[in-house]
C-alpha cells in the first residue's frame, strides 16, 4: 500500500493522495460524489497496478475524505480543478483516467482540458450531466423552491440521511460543465461500464455519452445484474480486465 501524502497548493486546500510509481501509461482513479479514495474499486486498481508495474494515483477531492477544504463550498469546477492539479503535478507521461459515477463526468472534463495527457478513459456508471438532468426533471414548483431556499435535498441511498444536500449554486455551476448537449471532442479510447440495475444513473446515460464522443474507439459494456456501485467481485474483475486491455492497447500503439 502506498502511504498517504498531501499536495500543498496555497492558498487552496491540500489534496490527500496515495501514489505508486511505475511505468506508463499510469492510471488515476476519480471517485464519485461524496465518495473517497478508499473504496473497493480504488483499492482493487491500486493492487492491480502495483503488481503490473504501472503507476497509479488515487486521491480525495477538496472537502472529501482526507483532503482539506469545506465540502459545502465545493463546486463541480472545484473538483475538476483538483483532477487537473493531480494530472499536472503528480503524474508524468500518458494517463488512463478511471472515473466512477460523478468521477466519470470529471474524467470527460479533464480529458477535454488535457487532451495530450489523457490517453484513455474508463467510466463506471458515468454520471455526465447528472445533476442538471435530475434537477430539470423536477416539477417547476420544486425547482422554484430550490431557487428560493438555496438548497436541494437529492434523495440517495448512499447517504446516512437518505439524501444529499446540494446548494443551488452547485446546481447552477454544474450547468457550465454539461457535455451531453453537443458532441464531446474526446478522441482517445473510451470504455464505459454500466450496471443495468443502476437505480442512480440510468445505463442509457453511458449510451448517450458514447453517441456524443468524437472517438470511434468507444465501447459500452452493460452488466445485467450490476447496480450503481459495480463493486461485486465479478464487477471488479471486469473493471481490471478492461483497464488491463486498455494498457496493452496503448502500450502497443506507443511501440509502433
Amino acid at each position: 500500500m502506498a502511504s498517504l501524502q498531501f499536495f500543498a497548493r496555497p492558498p487552496l486546500p491540500r489534496l490527500a493522495y496515495h501514489r505508486i510509481c511505475g511505468r506508463d501509461p499510469g492510471v488515476v482513479f476519480l471517485p464519485g460524489f461524496k465518495s473517497n479514495m478508499n473504496g473497493e474499486k480504488a483499492l482493487a486498481l491500486e493492487e492491480f497496478c502495483s503488481s503490473a508495474g504501472h503507476s497509479f494515483i488515487r486521491f480525495d477531492y477538496t472537502g472529501c475524505g482526507s483532503s482539506e477544504g469545506n465540502p459545502e463550498e465545493s463546486l463541480l469546477g472545484t473538483w475538476k480543478n483538483d483532477v487537473l492539479t493531480v494530472l499536472d503535478n503528480l503524474t508524468t507521461g500518458p494517463q488512463i483516467l478511471v472515473g466512477s459515477s460523478m468521477g466519470g463526468w470529471l474524467m470527460l472534463l479533464a480529458s477535454l482540458a488535457r487532451p495530450k495527457k489523457v490517453a484513455g478513459l474508463v467510466g463506471i456508471a458515468t454520471a455526465a450531466d447528472y445533476v442538471m438532468n435530475r434537477f430539470n426533471q423536477l416539477p417547476p414548483e420544486s425547482r422554484r423552491e430550490v431557487e428560493e431556499t438555496g438548497e436541494w435535498k437529492l434523495p440517495s441511498r448512499s447517504s446516512a440521511d437518505g439524501f444529499y444536500t446540494l446548494s443551488h449554486e452547485f446546481i447552477k455551476e454544474s450547468e457550465d460543465h454539461c457535455v451531453l448537449g453537443s458532441g464531446i471532442p474526446v478522441a482517445c479510447p473510451v470504455r464505459l461500464l454500466h450496471g443495468m440495475k443502476d437505480e442512480v444513473v440510468p445505463w442509457r446515460n453511458s449510451v448517450r455519452v458514447a453517441e456524443q464522443l468524437a472517438s470511434d474507439d468507444a465501447d459500452i459494456i452493460l452488466r445485467k445484474n450490476a447496480d450503481h456501485r459495480m463493486s461485486r467481485p465479478e464487477d471488479l474483475k471486469l473493471l481490471l480486465s478492461v483497464v488491463d486491455d486498455l494498457i496493452h492497447k496503448l502500450t502497443k500503439a506507443h511501440l509502433h
